[in-house]
């Protein structure tokens, strides 16, 4: 009988040595195993981009990433994303309405710290495919390519000096 998988990564800025099922996704076991609610499952098939991580830095849909598939990786969720990024990101999203139910919201902010960090500027266009992982049913998509692009041109701005 085959055993329950251990595998050490990085959680959040924190090494963790865990066991777990075999064939347990990401996002389970960051949800039921160590209580890290913010990464939302939706429709669990790799469409909505409600469960979106940074894993090594990239974001993932952790609904259909094998939790064993993530040994020695970086692993960072909505409550551990900070820094100057995060904090303009977050502020814009709220001048910019880009906040309703907020159940979409921690993997839109994930997918959107990602592009800030790229530091390019992006048009409104660019914006909205790159975003097109990450479905929202409440706000229509305005106000979370504004708080996008602003973060973008304000974080470049701040660089330049």
């Amino acid at each position: 009988m085959p055993h329950d998988p251990t595998i050490e990564l990085k959680i959040n800025h924190r090494t963790s040595k865990v066991t777990f099922p075999a064939r347990t996704t990401l996002a389970d076991l960051l949800r039921d195993q160590l209580d890290l609610t913010g990464t939302h499952l939706g429709c669990e098939q790799g469409v909505c981009g409600a469960c979106t991580v940074l894993v090594d830095d990239l974001p993932v849909r952790a609904c259909l990433t094998l939790a064993a598939a993530c040994e020695g990786a970086e692993v960072v969720t909505v409550e551990a994303l900070d820094g100057p990024d995060a904090d303009v990101l977050r502020a814009n999203f709220a001048r910019e309405g880009a906040l309703q139910c907020g159940f979409c919201t921690p993997g839109m902010l994930l997918t959107g710290c990602d592009l800030v960090r790229r530091r390019e500027h992006l048009t409104c266009e660019e914006v909205q495919v790159a975003m097109a992982g990450n479905i929202c049913r409440c706000t229509g998509y305005n106000g979370i390519v504004r708080a996008i692009e602003k973060t973008i041109d304000e974080r470049i701005a701040a660089e330049d000096g």
